[in-house]
């Protein structure tokens, strides 16, 4: 018996449960030539999915209602017609979350569990640090010395953003939502310093506090009025680095906020959103440098990881109250 997550409903506000759909099929995947049968192994959850869930135009087609939902996944090859796959061979890509699906291979790339453990390919050395990588260095073109402020710091990206500013020699504040979190940002990953947007009363006066010299680079992973706070404090010429929105993702109003264009005036600053395929050329540069940085020990990384495949859904709600520390993955 195989099992799939099919997207029932489009979320109003935050997702719930009842917007999923369990299905148990016989199994019955036989390969033709060209095919391989794979068998999920890891699944990622992330922010993103949550917009496409939704019918809004996007820079991807929404899911389909009553079809699977696909995110990044690790994947056991258990049987190959295709002659640039093994039986054993592990892979990772864009894939149905699914506990066994067929793929003709396009766009697998085989992943080496000798290397680094499976998991780390759906997050740091995967779209998750190419997300990190090429948006601090392409829009952020940071410079030795400069302040950086991270948001959503202690999630997948964040943390990875801001252990990648330290290596390049920038001045790293974090902006997370527990003290305990916190703690990870400068004890685990070497955050400079860190704010705790719970309980700070004025994280306006805050950020300028642990900046005193301004804020140079801000990565944007949560918008709303987190966002609003680093703009009172951002310098000439700086750079705002839009990766995701988190916290006004599942707003049904549209969400108030003020208005950028006299911070970005008054500064000469520049505000850019992205996604990481808009850099795709660049990958494999940015791979060589997290995998070097990883085996040399400049960078590390933290996982949330649930087990058992009807609990993605469940782990991917739980991105929304911020119970992850780092990349949220499901173990099957």
């Amino acid at each position: 018996m195989e099992k799939t997550i099919l997207l029932k409903n489009r979320p109003q506000g935050k997702p719930s449960i009842s917007d999923f759909e369990f299905v148990t099929e016989d199994s019955n995947l036989n390969i033709k030539d060209g095919e391989l049968l794979l068998e999920t192994t890891y699944v990622s959850v992330d922010p993103y999915l949550r917009g496409r869930m939704s019918d809004a135009k996007s820079y991807v087609p929404p899911f389909e209602l009553n079809k699977p939902i696909q995110s990044g996944v690790v994947a056991k090859v258990i049987a190959s017609k295709n002659k640039n796959f093994a039986e054993g061979d592990f892979v990772s890509g864009m894939l149905s979350w699914k506990t066994k699906q067929i793929s003709n291979g396009e766009n697998l790339l085989k992943v080496d569990g000798s290397k680094a453990p499976l998991s780390t390919y759906l997050g740091v050395l995967g779209m998750t640090g190419l997300t990190a990588y090429l948006g601090l260095n392409e829009i952020g073109k940071p410079k030795a010395g400069e302040t950086l402020v991270v948001s959503g710091a202690a999630g997948a990206v964040g943390s990875v953003v801001g252990q990648i500013g330290k290596i390049l020699g920038l001045k790293v504040i974090g902006i997370a939502g527990t003290d305990e979190k916190i703690e990870m940002l400068k004890t685990k990953f070497g955050f400079d310093a860190g704010i705790n947007y719970n309980t700070s009363k004025d994280i306006q006066a805050d950020i300028k506090k642990a900046a005193p010299n301004g804020v140079d680079i801000y990565f944007d992973n949560v918008g709303g009025p987190i966002s609003d706070a680093v703009l009172f404090n951002i310098n000439r010429f700086a750079r705002t680095i839009i990766c995701g929105a988190i916290s006004v993702y599942n707003n049904t109003e549209t969400p108030r906020s003020v208005s950028v264009q006299p911070f970005l005036v008054k500064n000469s600053a520049l505000m850019q959103g992205f996604i990481v395929s808009n850099y795709a050329e660049k990958f494999p540069e940015a791979m060589k440098h997290l995998s070097g940085w990883l085996s040399e020990e400049k960078l590390t990384y933290t996982e949330t990881i649930v087990e058992g495949f009807d609990n993605i859904p469940n782990a991917f709600i739980d991105l929304f109250e911020g119970k992850n520390k780092g990349k949220m993955i499901v173990k099957i």
